[in-house]
């Protein structure tokens, strides 16, 4: 009687702790350089970034031309980095990232077709090739017909997330 009381404390004990667990469980898609799935604990504060342009890349190519914001990796690196700029803002990084998502439109150089690549030649420059489980969001893209700038491949938005606790000692 005395062992089962004592592996009943024990297991309530592990059943409280993994209920007041911190850690974002991110789990990798096998291959991929992205979370197949992200579990967010319910003491956690969530941060919805806007979807993202790219900025200007060449000021001397015509408004509204692919040139002037350059191609799917260029555009996706200004993204990225904007990205990356606003969350520290918040004391956040790329790492606090849980969910993306990228809408592509087709590029004209490649007959219409979105540019996978070259938007993995961005996401890899911050994530890695071999990223680490822990860092990588979940993630989806999709194609899209249009975005609001003309000239405009790639747009992101980004959910990140962080311990309540950590919230206090965060930038405004």
């Amino acid at each position: 009687m005395h062992r089962r009381t004592l592996a009943a404390l024990v297991l309530a004990l592990a059943a409280t702790h993994a209920a007041n667990a911190h850690d974002i469980i991110r789990h990798a898609a096998p291959n991929f350089p992205i979370a197949s799935h992200v579990v967010v604990p319910t003491d956690t504060d969530l941060v919805f970034l806007s979807g993202m342009l790219a900025d200007v890349a060449d000021p001397k190519a015509p408004a509204g031309s692919v040139e002037r914001l350059g191609d799917t990796a260029t555009q996706a690196k200004s993204v990225l980095a904007k990205i990356q700029k606003e969350l520290e803002i918040l004391g956040l990084t790329m790492a606090d990232v849980v969910k993306m998502n990228v809408f592509l439109v087709g590029d004209p150089r490649k007959g219409g077709n979105m540019d996978f690549e070259g938007l993995m030649q961005a996401y890899l420059g911050v994530y890695g090739l071999r990223p680490q489980q822990g860092k990588l969001p979940a993630r989806t893209t999709v194609q899209v017909a249009g975005l609001p700038v003309p000239g405009a491949l790639v747009e992101i938005e980004v959910v990140a997330a962080r311990h309540a606790a950590q919230h206090e000692h965060a930038a405004p």
